[in-house]
């Protein structure tokens, strides 16, 4: 269940985790949101949030589907942690069901379908998309994926031609039409940053910074005095840095990435620092991994298909001290990734998805960071992220 969760959401959750939720362990603290969101998005439920107003009041599918980050778990109940452990055993069936359905089912011919997707504005968040859908047949089931993780789809009327979606965060996704488990049609969709964009987790929607006030003197910053401004939100709260743009020709095989970056904030609950950079790409990930020295014991690198955990290898190259300016590069040739801190060789790897563009960076941290110096390179070109 643990790896089928993964497949589902890319939220890892250890066997000890399942076992408490369970109750095969002892465990007397209530779980974490981040769980709570990974189980609710596997049981087939945009989050914990949807979960729990779904069981409390089950209605017809929503015409309208935000995507938007975890927040803040309701009161939690036994019914409501019953309801969800019966729908996750539901769930683990009609994971396998959905994917093996197209080809064990009835098969569809793509042509029968049609599927495309308008942006309401040209770019920036948040930003409404319109699917546009036919069906010329009618399948049992018609689903819109609308990002890559195939357990967020919204269930269409086969009958009806508009879905309208609202991406609080940019990206790069593959949208899907999937007609009774089968892929019926793609679309890609980006939604872009418009420069740098900064944001802070929140429900209903993140809480955006005006550019002016976190993009000064050639620095990226979210820093104490801004979260201070938002009392009513945890001091350590997740905050995100994006910069999505088009760049020509700067292939994710071979390039160069450099980057500097910090991240301060420290009231005892971040000992670890945290921090996670990633390079975007057309259809794929290079997810890199920071943290303070002494908890490089649970860390995932992941690169365009090639994934490495420290629990099977030495990862402590990515332990530094986030308190201070710290550089990172990523050097890739011929698709051989080898990824610098602070100038030391931290890991080298080769991966095997078929080379694509890259459409940007994005970094996570808990509370106050900041960025700088980022760049990219390739063939002589240099593209600024500014």
């Amino acid at each position: 269940m643990s790896d089928a969760i993964y497949d589902c959401t890319a939220v890892r959750l250890s066997v000890t985790t399942l076992k408490r939720i369970w109750g095969k362990l002892k465990y007397d603290s209530a779980p974490t949101i981040t769980t709570l969101n990974a189980l609710a998005q596997f049981a087939g439920y945009a989050d914990w949030k949807d979960l729990t107003q779904r069981l409390d009041q089950p209605d017809e599918p929503e015409a309208t589907e935000v995507i938007a980050p975890p927040g803040k778990p309701p009161r939690k109940s036994r019914r409501l942690v019953l309801g969800l452990a019966g729908a996750l055993a539901l769930a683990a069936v009609l994971c396998f069901f959905f994917m093996s359905a197209g080809e064990k089912g009835r098969r569809y011919n793509p042509g029968q379908f049609e599927f495309s997707a308008n942006k309401v504005i040209t770019e920036g968040v948040p930003n409404s998309v319109i699917f546009n859908y036919t069906a010329r047949v009618r399948p049992e089931s018609l689903f819109i994926v609308q990002t890559w993780d195939m357990s967020r789809k919204t269930l269409v009327a086969s009958n009806k031609h508009q879905h309208s979606a609202i991406y609080y965060y940019p990206g790069y996704f593959k949208a899907k039409l999937v007609a009774d488990g089968q892929i019926v049609k793609t679309h890609d969709l980006w939604i872009t940053s418009g420069g740098w964009l900064c944001l802070l987790e929140n429900e209903p929607a993140p809480v955006y910074f005006k550019k002016k006030e976190c993009q000064q003197n050639g620095v990226v910053e979210v820093n104490a005095a801004m979260l201070e401004r938002h009392g009513n939100l945890p001091a350590g709260s997740r905050v995100r840095f994006f910069n999505q743009r088009e760049m020509p020709g700067l292939m994710n095989d071979n390039f160069t990435f450099e980057t500097q970056l910090k991240n301060d904030f420290d009231d005892g609950s971040n000992a670890c620092h945290h921090t996670e950079v990633l390079i975007q790409c057309k259809d794929d990930i290079i997810f890199i991994p920071l943290t303070a020295k002494p908890c490089v014991g649970d860390l995932l690198l992941y690169c365009c298909g090639a994934r490495v955990e420290s629990k099977s290898a030495d990862l402590s190259g990515f332990g530094c001290d986030l308190t201070q300016w710290t550089s990172l590069r990523v050097e890739a040739v011929n698709k051989t990734v080898t990824v610098f801190v602070n100038n030391r060789k931290a890991y080298t790897l080769t991966f095997p998805n078929s080379p694509t563009e890259i459409v940007g960076v994005q970094y996570r941290f808990n509370g106050a960071a900041a960025v700088k110096e980022t760049r990219f390179r390739s063939g002589g070109k240099v593209w600024e992220m500014d």
